[in-house]
């Protein structure tokens, strides 16, 4: 196990036993990212963004390409009713995909009757809502997209809501906006800052916000949760007890609530995001540049 672990704070063994060992689970990508769980196919899905692919892998069937093209999707969730949103980098777009028959529809792609930039990351929140990160990464080039000039003022951080169709801007403090997660209350959204992702001077953030959720639609008060280093909080997931499991360079790092870095799950190489699936929802996937990892836990994910 401790090959693979870094303990820095000793509760971190409390999500920890003789199982806890880092798996390759497969391989072949360029640049791995957007991992979901679908329960009902015990199986992963996720995002190879320059192969413009979205690949799937089930236990005995290895891995396999799910959609191609796929419109360079970034990241993945499941609404409340078990159907696939997808953050589309080529769409500029939240798309929804119908797991039953695989049709899929734009939700939302406008601002104010402007086009997105390109949703990168987002959750769903326990009255259907959809909240989402819209930084410019996809419209930079045409190695994740296709290169564009932004026509939103801001890289906002949105909220949709399907019921009624409405988008609006929740907050504009962070740069470039990535990863996001609910803490278990949804009292908290903790929001990553990546801007330092592109610049070759040192300068940017590498940090993890985290705000108070007021009235269930409004952000307040947004302060620093976490400077990640080395690499960026790119993306994440929490468990029940609102533990953070974030990636960086070398590693998933993990936090706790009262921002302490318990340890790190370290990993060979570079680390994009992650998720929890299995059947009993304590396995954590990552997504690393070409490669998928997992590792058991004794703890288990918040579910969507």
């Amino acid at each position: 196990m401790m090959e693979s672990i870094e303990v820095i704070d000793e509760r971190l063994h409390a999500i920890l036993d003789s199982e806890s060992r880092l798996e390759q689970v497969c391989s072949g990508a360029v640049w791995n990212e957007g991992p979901v769980w679908i329960p009902a196919q015990q199986a992963l899905l996720w995002s190879d963004i320059p192969n413009n692919r979205i690949l799937r892998w089930q236990a005995g069937e290895g891995m396999s390409v799910w959609r191609h093209p796929a419109n360079f999707t970034n990241g993945h969730y499941l609404d409340l009713e078990g159907r696939l949103l997808h953050c589309s980098h080529g769409d500029r777009a939240i798309l929804r995909t119908d797991l039953a028959n695989l049709q899929t529809e734009v939700l939302v792609d406008r601002y104010r009757g402007k086009r997105l930039n390109s949703p990168n990351d987002l959750v769903v929140k326990s009255d259907g809502s959809v909240w989402f990160t819209d930084p410019p990464y996809g419209i930079l080039s045409n190695r994740e997209g296709y290169q564009a000039e932004p026509e939103q003022p801001a890289n906002y951080v949105f909220r949709y809501d399907p019921a009624t169709d409405t988008l609006d801007a929740v907050t504009d403090l962070l740069e470039e906006p990535n990863g996001l997660a609910f803490s278990p209350d949804e009292s908290l959204l903790y929001v990553a800052d990546t801007s330092a992702a592109l610049r070759r001077d040192g300068s940017g953030n590498h940090h993890i916000l985290v705000f108070d959720v007021t009235d269930g639609r409004r952000l307040e008060n947004g302060r620093l949760f976490a400077e990640v280093s080395p690499g960026l909080a790119d993306g994440f997931r929490l468990d029940r007890q609102g533990w953070i499991y974030t990636s960086s360079e070398d590693s998933i790092q993990v936090y706790h609530p009262d921002r302490t870095l318990l340890g790190k799950i370290l990993v060979p190489e570079k680390v994009s995001n992650c998720t929890f699936g299995g059947a009993q929802n304590d396995m954590l996937f990552i997504t690393a540049s070409t490669s998928i990892y997992r590792i058991r836990l004794k703890t288990q994910g918040l579910r969507p």
